[in-house]
């Protein structure tokens, strides 16, 4: 099958797990014998093969293609407002979709690819699968988050600035989350009325590992790696760690990094005597150095993949009851979960396995068993699954719409 990838972020350039999983989603497809090309919105018009993976370069179709650097307050208007439906982005993205000829388009993420893409796709007579990794199409911060809380619906502000982004999903086909939890986010305001909906996790290559592993011998060290931001709890844990201080069996250990004052802090919130900071680290690094891994998050993950990527390692999980997060952990079997922002249960559960160090090679074992429902060939089929629902029939007659933009395109 011929499937054009239209991606928001794909490798190089990194910023949190979208990415990372955007080029996992490509080779396993790639692997599976899928004659397939990524499109990316980046600084310049080029062709590649990326580590393998043929990747079409497009300038930006916005305004700008990175949308994570600091901009004025005129321009980031603009910016969001050009989501809701890009004209430009339309035509290009039309031209792109007849040049390839694909039997799908896969949108991974939309942010600068733009909705308007699924328009294009339809114009083409083109099914469209949509795979969600945030909230952007709900929130124009994608996090659902104000102040220090998080939103149960999306404001009246939110809502407005989406319209268009809402209106567009119904030319999606298919719709596929890696949680039952961003799929019902979705679904729940009103997102892709005519799309059917599918549960495919990310995938997680597997482990070379198969041994679980063994009860520490000294201290049991309890890691987090990710992006050092308030929303990731990590005040949370700082405080657990502060209550935990007088105990000699448990250790912290700290990895990842930020460009803030935040992550400057973070050595001074934890105590010194039982924590140690590793600073930027790959994960297949990080993970031989501790024994559980913490994902305390504030904010409603999406997914979670750190917490699948533990499990490859054997690495058994404490997790915050949040988003997407406790639909990979089953507690007292591979891991176990607090909600989030309870220091003094997460201090108690860090305190309860400390204190049984043999009931490590248990949670490890089922951590690797847990890892294989992540394997790529495994997801791989799921993704089949979705795509031979779809068929270019399904995409047929497009609306007055679409031949409205046709005769300005």
């Amino acid at each position: 099958m011929r499937i054009l990838m239209a991606c928001a972020a794909f490798p190089p350039f990194i910023d949190g797990g979208g990415p990372i999983s955007a080029m996992m989603v490509a080779k396993l497809l790639l692997a599976d014998g899928h004659d397939l090309e990524v499109i990316n919105v980046s600084g310049e018009d080029k062709r590649e093969i990326y580590d393998g993976v043929p990747v079409r370069r497009l300038p930006s179709l916005n305004i700008d293609w990175n949308y994570r650097l600091p901009r004025p307050a005129w321009k980031k208007f603009l910016w969001h407002a050009l989501e809701n439906f890009n004209p430009r982005a339309f035509v290009i993205m039309r031209r792109e979709i007849r040049r390839f000829k694909p039997d799908i388009v896969l949108t991974d993420s939309i942010e600068n690819i733009n909705v308007a893409t699924w328009a294009a796709a339809r114009s083409c007579s083109v099914p469209v699968c949509h795979i969600l990794r945030s909230a952007f199409l709900i929130c124009w911060k994608a996090s659902m988050r104000r102040g220090n809380d998080n939103c149960v619906r999306a404001c009246s502000s939110c809502q407005t600035s989406s319209y268009g982004k809402k209106l567009l999903s119904r030319y999606v086909d298919a719709v596929i989350g890696e949680t039952d939890f961003i799929i019902s986010r979705h679904l729940e305001h009103g997102y892709f009325p005519n799309a059917s909906s599918h549960k495919v996790p990310g995938a997680v290559p597997a482990s070379a590992r198969r041994e679980p592993r063994s009860p520490p011998s000294g201290q049991m060290r309890f890691g987090f790696i990710g992006v050092h931001d308030p929303v990731k709890g990590l005040d949370t844990l700082a405080l657990a760690a502060h209550r935990l201080v007088n105990n000699s069996n448990v250790g912290f250990v700290i990895a990842g990094h930020a460009k803030s004052d935040y992550s400057k802090s973070l050595p001074q919130k934890f105590p010194k005597e039982n924590t140690r900071f590793l600073g930027w680290t790959k994960p297949e690094e990080f993970f031989p150095h501790i024994d559980v891994l913490v994902v305390p998050s504030l904010f409603r993950e999406p997914f979670g993949r750190v917490v699948i990527e533990a499990f490859a390692q054997g690495v058994p999980v404490i997790g915050a009851r949040s988003g997407g997060i406790p639909e990979s952990i089953e507690p007292g079997t591979d891991g176990y979960l607090f909600d989030p922002g309870d220091e003094v249960a997460l201090a108690a559960l860090i305190a309860d396995m400390a204190a049984a160090p043999e009931k490590i090679p248990a949670l490890s074992h089922a951590a690797l068993e847990a890892a294989r429902r992540y394997e790529p060939q495994k997801i791989a089929a799921g993704f089949n699954a979705v795509f031979a629902r779809l068929k270019p029939e399904s995409a047929e007659t497009a609306g007055e719409e679409i031949s409205s933009m046709q005769a300005h395109g």
